[in-house]
């Protein structure tokens, strides 16, 4: 029991942060680009209790940091915000303007990530050594972010990826890939299912490892 209060305690500030951040910088974008929807409904915060979703925030990751320990594998994982609202159609240039709505969340746990690696620097030269609990906190920060980072960024939508390609792809195509939106969660769970998620998300955690160790 000890062991999994330690757990939680070292994955919980992370996590929080991970996804507070991420949460505001869409709505803060959004806002610059014409939409305050976000601001109206108080999102824009780095107040984490806004962003909390009851479920995808606390049960989900609880559920699966539980079942790694009971299986005594590593822990594990997964879950979500609530999704901060964005009408796209406020934005000054809605198609175009989407992909910086879209990529100011990845973005942010980057950013994120790269604080956790600065402060394991600083753990690091202040002689704290690698079995404090600080050090702990920021090692588990970076990998949530990186993840986070990731998943955000696979070409899916409702995903930022996903939005993130349609900005990008012709008004055609665009609109054609769009009608995948309402499968986009079916197909997600699948992939995550059978493990062909993590293969997938490989080359944008590999960039985000090489960015992170350059502040290492």
């Amino acid at each position: 029991m000890t062991d999994l209060i330690q757990t939680i305690a070292i994955f919980a500030l992370p996590v929080v942060f991970a996804i507070t951040f991420h949460e505001a910088a869409h709505g803060y974008v959004a806002r610059l680009f014409g939409d305050p929807t976000a601001t109206l409904a108080g999102r824009v915060t780095l107040n984490p209790i806004p962003h909390i979703d009851p479920v995808g925030t606390i049960l989900v990751p609880l559920g699966m940091l539980l079942t790694s320990k009971l299986l005594g594998g590593p822990p594990l994982l997964f879950g979500w915000a609530k999704p901060v609202p964005v009408d796209f159609g406020r934005l000054r240039k809605p198609k175009q303007d989407m992909l910086w709505v879209a990529l100011a969340g990845p973005a942010a746990n980057l950013l994120m990530a790269v604080i956790w690696a600065i402060t394991i620097r600083f753990v690091l030269e202040a002689g704290l050594g690698r079995d404090s609990f600080l050090f702990q906190v920021a090692a588990v920060g970076i990998q949530i972010n990186l993840v986070l980072m990731a998943l955000n960024l696979f070409p899916l939508l409702p995903l930022d990826g996903g939005r993130i390609l349609f900005s990008l792809l012709p008004h055609q195509l665009a609109w054609q890939y769009g009608r995948l939106e309402p499968y986009g969660m079916v197909i997600l769970i699948v992939l995550l299912l059978t493990g062909s998620l993590w293969v997938l998300i490989e080359p944008f955690m590999a960039l985000g490892r090489w960015i992170v160790r350059l502040f290492l």
